[in-house]
């Protein structure tokens, strides 16, 4: 190629280029005048910046982008002062959007590269500043908390838990690590607050694997923090994960002594895993916590029963009588514990030979069965319309050829 053909190639290529760039540039100039007139068109902006990110998509363009969203959320802000009217849904989207575009404005514009002494240096220093100035107005200014709450009022949860995640992320963003920034986003009882309100709408919107970490964070501090760990325990319950609300509730119980809910919750738990001696043990932590709840005695009596621990149970319903005395259940404990006994007493005596011995099981049998009888007929006064009581009575009068008394426990039944 000789000389002048090589530079009118050349000069060819740098108008090619100017071309482009000016093409991109009026993309991205008519994006800003549709966003910045007096009276905005932020479809048409939102098309034009489209074009401009297509053709250019730099670190500042997606600024510019973010800021057509910006301005959507001033221009809405404006009407709820003026009294026209806000739409809340327009600005809190435009605000999401926002956030979006600026987190990646930020990406590109800290990608390194070489200057001219061969240091590395980011794309474009100058993007940070301006985005973070912009991310600290909107969290200075609660613009997606107050999306949020309409959102939650709205009852979409998912997106109000959206809106708020958003707000609280922005302390934790790397590029809003300076001190001076840092200082003007305490995490004081309002931020904690937030947080506490976003795993709530998580929750609300079933996105368990969102609520947990946020209810993790909250769990050891001080705000809301009994409700926390109740709701981070019923989370765990959802997502089936046993050793974590197993921990959760054991590590609730040494935190809040004085709060029974998390103690009664661990020993419904071994209770209806199986697991009754282990029961057993933390309900006499929990009477010797609180000696006076009759419920404690009674189902520690209820479990000791089962575990054959008659005269221990015999007691636990008479320290449960003994703060509650119209508590039916214990009384039917009590009488329960005679009956299963001659239960067992029955059971042996089938297999017995020897008649004379036989019969002398069959009385010590009955003697004990009529032990249970007085129990449960106070049960029943207590508690007149259990059919447990009424049929096992009935039971009772038959063996001992009560027969009027028989009748009137079927009469019972039958007009329950």
């Amino acid at each position: 190629m000789n000389k002048m053909k090589k530079s009118l190639f050349l000069a060819a290529l740098v108008l090619i280029s100017a071309g482009c760039f000016a093409q991109k540039n009026a993309a991205a100039k008519k994006a800003k005048s549709y966003a910045m007139s007096e009276t905005p068109d932020f479809g048409a902006a939102r098309a034009s910046i489209a074009e401009a990110l297509e053709q250019e998509p730099t670190a500042d363009t997606y600024f510019w982008a973010g800021m057509i969203g910006y301005k959507e959320v001033e221009r809405e802000n404006i009407n709820q002062m003026m009294g026209q009217g806000a739409n809340i849904d327009a600005a809190g989207a435009a605000c999401e959007e926002s956030y979006e575009y600026w987190l990646k404005a930020d990406e590109l514009a800290q990608v390194p590269v070489l200057n001219k002494k061969g240091v590395e240096v980011p794309t474009d220093p100058k993007v940070r500043g301006k985005v973070t100035k912009m991310m600290l107005e909107y969290y200075k200014q609660q613009e997606l908390v107050k999306y949020g709450v309409h959102l939650n009022e709205s009852r979409d949860f998912a997106g109000a838990f959206k809106a708020f995640k958003m707000h609280i992320s922005i302390p934790d963003l790397e590029m809003m690590q300076g001190e001076k920034l840092q200082k003007e986003m305490p995490r004081d009882t309002i931020y904690l607050q937030y947080k506490y309100y976003a795993a709530i709408f998580a929750i609300q919107a079933e996105m368990h694997e969102e609520a947990i970490p946020l209810l993790e964070e909250l769990k050891d501090g001080d705000y809301e923090a009994i409700s926390t760990n109740q709701f981070l325990y019923q989370e765990y319950v959802n997502v089936k994960d046993t050793v974590k609300f197993v921990a959760t509730l054991q590590n609730a119980i040494n935190r809040f002594p004085q709060e029974p809910w998390f103690l009664q919750n661990l020993i419904n738990y071994y209770i209806f895993s199986g697991q009754e001696q282990t029961a057993i043990d933390y309900l006499a932590q929990a009477i010797e916590r609180e000696p006076n709840v009759a419920q404690y005695h009674l189902i520690k009596g209820n479990l000791d029963e089962n575990q054959g621990n008659y005269e221990v149970a015999l007691q636990d319903f008479d320290n449960a009588l003994a703060i509650e005395p119209g508590l039916a259940d214990a009384v039917a404990g009590k009488g329960r514990v005679y009956y299963n006994q001659a239960v067992k007493l029955n059971e042996a005596a089938a297999n017995i030979v020897d008649n004379k011995e036989y019969k002398k099981a069959l009385d010590e049998m009955n003697a004990v069965f009529r032990q249970s009888l007085p129990f449960f007929e106070k049960a029943h006064e207590l508690a007149p319309t259990d059919r447990t009581y009424i049929q096992t009575l009935k039971g009772l009068y038959y063996r001992f050829g009560m027969e009027d008394k028989e009748q009137e426990m079927q009469d019972k039944l039958n007009n329950l």
